[in-house]
Protein backbone atom coordinates (compact mmCIF):
# COMPACT_ATOMS: atom_id res chain seq x y z
CA UNK A 1 0.00 0.00 0.00
CA UNK A 2 1.59 3.71 -1.43
CA UNK A 3 0.30 6.68 0.33
CA UNK A 4 0.14 7.69 -3.38
CA UNK A 5 -2.76 5.10 -3.98
CA UNK A 6 -4.76 6.25 -1.25
CA UNK A 7 -7.66 9.28 -1.34
CA UNK A 8 -8.76 9.32 1.70
CA UNK A 9 -12.52 10.41 1.94
CA UNK A 10 -12.71 11.22 5.99
CA UNK A 11 -12.37 8.91 9.34
CA UNK A 12 -15.32 7.59 10.27
CA UNK A 13 -17.13 7.51 6.80
CA UNK A 14 -20.07 5.96 5.84
CA UNK A 15 -18.50 3.11 4.19
CA UNK A 16 -16.85 2.43 8.07
CA UNK A 17 -20.52 3.23 9.30
CA UNK A 18 -21.38 0.61 6.73
CA UNK A 19 -19.51 -2.54 7.62
CA UNK A 20 -19.96 -2.15 11.05
CA UNK A 21 -23.47 -1.83 10.32
CA UNK A 22 -23.91 -5.45 8.20
CA UNK A 23 -20.67 -7.22 10.15
CA UNK A 24 -21.98 -6.79 13.67
CA UNK A 25 -18.02 -5.24 14.59
CA UNK A 26 -16.90 -1.80 15.31
CA UNK A 27 -14.15 -1.57 13.25
CA UNK A 28 -13.12 1.96 14.55
CA UNK A 29 -12.13 0.28 17.91
CA UNK A 30 -8.60 -0.77 16.18
CA UNK A 31 -5.65 1.37 17.15
CA UNK A 32 -3.42 -0.68 14.88
CA UNK A 33 -1.63 -3.02 17.54
CA UNK A 34 -1.15 -5.81 14.62
CA UNK A 35 -1.53 -8.88 16.55
CA UNK A 36 -4.33 -9.82 14.32
CA UNK A 37 -1.79 -9.80 11.35
CA UNK A 38 0.70 -11.95 13.36
CA UNK A 39 -1.60 -14.64 13.95
CA UNK A 40 -3.28 -14.90 11.03
CA UNK A 41 -2.11 -18.25 8.73
CA UNK A 42 -3.00 -16.75 5.78
CA UNK A 43 -1.47 -13.19 6.00
CA UNK A 44 1.32 -14.23 4.04
CA UNK A 45 -0.28 -14.15 1.05
CA UNK A 46 -2.69 -11.49 1.27
CA UNK A 47 -1.60 -7.98 -0.38
CA UNK A 48 -3.53 -6.23 2.72
CA UNK A 49 -2.93 -7.51 5.78
CA UNK A 50 -5.56 -7.83 8.34
CA UNK A 51 -4.51 -4.55 10.60
CA UNK A 52 -4.31 -2.89 7.38
CA UNK A 53 -8.08 -4.13 6.24
CA UNK A 54 -8.98 -2.33 8.88
CA UNK A 55 -7.26 0.55 8.69
CA UNK A 56 -8.35 0.79 4.95
CA UNK A 57 -11.95 0.49 6.53
CA UNK A 58 -11.44 3.22 8.64
CA UNK A 59 -10.02 5.88 6.04
CA UNK A 60 -13.53 4.99 3.70
CA UNK A 61 -11.07 3.15 1.31
CA UNK A 62 -13.72 0.59 0.02
CA UNK A 63 -12.57 0.59 -3.99
CA UNK A 64 -9.38 -0.57 -2.84
CA UNK A 65 -10.78 -3.13 -0.11
CA UNK A 66 -13.26 -4.65 -2.65
CA UNK A 67 -10.69 -5.20 -5.18
CA UNK A 68 -8.27 -6.85 -2.74
CA UNK A 69 -7.21 -10.59 -2.76
CA UNK A 70 -7.29 -10.18 1.40
CA UNK A 71 -11.17 -10.32 1.53
CA UNK A 72 -10.65 -13.93 -0.63
CA UNK A 73 -8.21 -15.37 1.34
CA UNK A 74 -9.46 -15.17 4.24
CA UNK A 75 -10.47 -18.63 6.26
CA UNK A 76 -12.54 -17.07 8.87
CA UNK A 77 -10.74 -19.06 11.59
CA UNK A 78 -11.00 -16.75 14.03
CA UNK A 79 -7.51 -16.47 15.18
CA UNK A 80 -7.16 -12.38 14.99
CA UNK A 81 -10.95 -11.91 16.92
CA UNK A 82 -9.03 -14.42 19.65
CA UNK A 83 -5.65 -12.47 19.72
CA UNK A 84 -7.73 -9.08 19.00
CA UNK A 85 -7.29 -6.75 22.65
CA UNK A 86 -10.44 -4.77 21.21
CA UNK A 87 -11.97 -8.26 20.56
CA UNK A 88 -12.70 -7.69 16.83
CA UNK A 89 -13.47 -10.47 15.00
CA UNK A 90 -12.41 -9.78 11.77
CA UNK A 91 -13.73 -13.16 10.02
CA UNK A 92 -17.39 -11.76 9.51
CA UNK A 93 -15.85 -8.49 8.40
CA UNK A 94 -14.01 -10.37 5.89
CA UNK A 95 -17.39 -12.46 4.76
CA UNK A 96 -19.19 -8.73 4.74
CA UNK A 97 -16.72 -7.16 2.41
CA UNK A 98 -16.84 -10.84 0.11
CA UNK A 99 -20.66 -10.10 -0.36
CA UNK A 100 -20.18 -6.12 -0.51
CA UNK A 101 -17.76 -7.07 -3.82
CA UNK A 102 -19.93 -9.67 -5.17
CA UNK A 103 -23.24 -7.31 -4.63
CA UNK A 104 -21.46 -4.28 -6.29
CA UNK A 105 -20.17 -6.00 -9.68
CA UNK A 106 -16.15 -6.53 -8.39
CA UNK A 107 -14.55 -9.19 -10.33
CA UNK A 108 -12.95 -11.72 -7.73
CA UNK A 109 -8.80 -11.34 -8.15
CA UNK A 110 -8.29 -15.07 -8.02
CA UNK A 111 -10.66 -17.40 -9.77
CA UNK A 112 -9.37 -20.35 -7.85
CA UNK A 113 -9.81 -18.55 -4.56
CA UNK A 114 -13.94 -17.47 -5.52
CA UNK A 115 -14.25 -21.27 -7.12
CA UNK A 116 -13.40 -22.63 -3.27
CA UNK A 117 -14.85 -20.33 -1.66
CA UNK A 118 -18.40 -21.31 -3.19
CA UNK A 119 -17.65 -24.85 -3.36
CA UNK A 120 -17.13 -24.63 0.31
CA UNK A 121 -20.45 -22.88 1.03
CA UNK A 122 -22.31 -24.97 -1.52
CA UNK A 123 -20.78 -28.22 1.17
CA UNK A 124 -22.42 -26.32 4.19
CA UNK A 125 -25.79 -25.49 2.57
CA UNK A 126 -25.88 -29.03 1.25
CA UNK A 127 -24.33 -31.37 3.90
CA UNK A 128 -24.61 -28.91 6.85
CA UNK A 129 -21.09 -29.10 7.16
CA UNK A 130 -17.91 -29.21 5.03
CA UNK A 131 -17.73 -33.07 3.45
CA UNK A 132 -13.98 -32.72 1.81
CA UNK A 133 -14.77 -35.07 -0.97
CA UNK A 134 -17.58 -33.40 -2.46
CA UNK A 135 -16.37 -30.18 -1.93
CA UNK A 136 -13.08 -31.04 -3.49
CA UNK A 137 -14.57 -32.47 -6.24
CA UNK A 138 -16.81 -29.43 -6.75
CA UNK A 139 -13.49 -26.72 -6.58
CA UNK A 140 -11.73 -29.24 -9.39
CA UNK A 141 -14.30 -29.07 -11.46
CA UNK A 142 -15.05 -25.59 -11.13
CA UNK A 143 -11.50 -24.06 -11.27
CA UNK A 144 -10.88 -26.66 -14.19
CA UNK A 145 -7.92 -28.14 -12.34
CA UNK A 146 -8.70 -32.12 -12.39
CA UNK A 147 -5.37 -33.55 -12.06
CA UNK A 148 -2.99 -31.52 -10.64
CA UNK A 149 -3.33 -33.50 -6.96
CA UNK A 150 -4.77 -36.63 -7.70
CA UNK A 151 -1.31 -38.21 -6.18
CA UNK A 152 -2.34 -36.60 -2.89
CA UNK A 153 -6.06 -37.58 -3.59
CA UNK A 154 -5.32 -41.23 -3.68
CA UNK A 155 -3.07 -41.48 -0.84
CA UNK A 156 -5.50 -39.89 1.25
CA UNK A 157 -8.15 -42.59 0.23
CA UNK A 158 -5.30 -45.35 0.67
CA UNK A 159 -4.84 -44.05 4.51
CA UNK A 160 -8.72 -43.58 4.95
CA UNK A 161 -8.16 -40.10 5.34
CA UNK A 162 -11.12 -39.08 2.74
CA UNK A 163 -14.34 -40.40 3.46
CA UNK A 164 -16.58 -40.41 0.19
CA UNK A 165 -20.08 -40.92 2.50
CA UNK A 166 -20.88 -37.94 3.72
CA UNK A 167 -23.46 -37.90 6.54
CA UNK A 168 -25.92 -34.81 7.13
CA UNK A 169 -26.12 -33.21 10.15
CA UNK A 170 -29.67 -32.49 11.36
Amino acid sequence: MNAGDLHITKVGSSFADLVQERSGENVRRCYYCQKCTVGCPTAYVMDYKPAQVLKLIQLGQKDILLRSTAIWLCVGCETCGTRCPNEIRLAPVMDTLKYMALEEGYTVPEAAVYALHRSFLDSIKLWGRVHEATMLAEYKLRSRDLFSDLGMGLRLILKGKLSFMPERIK
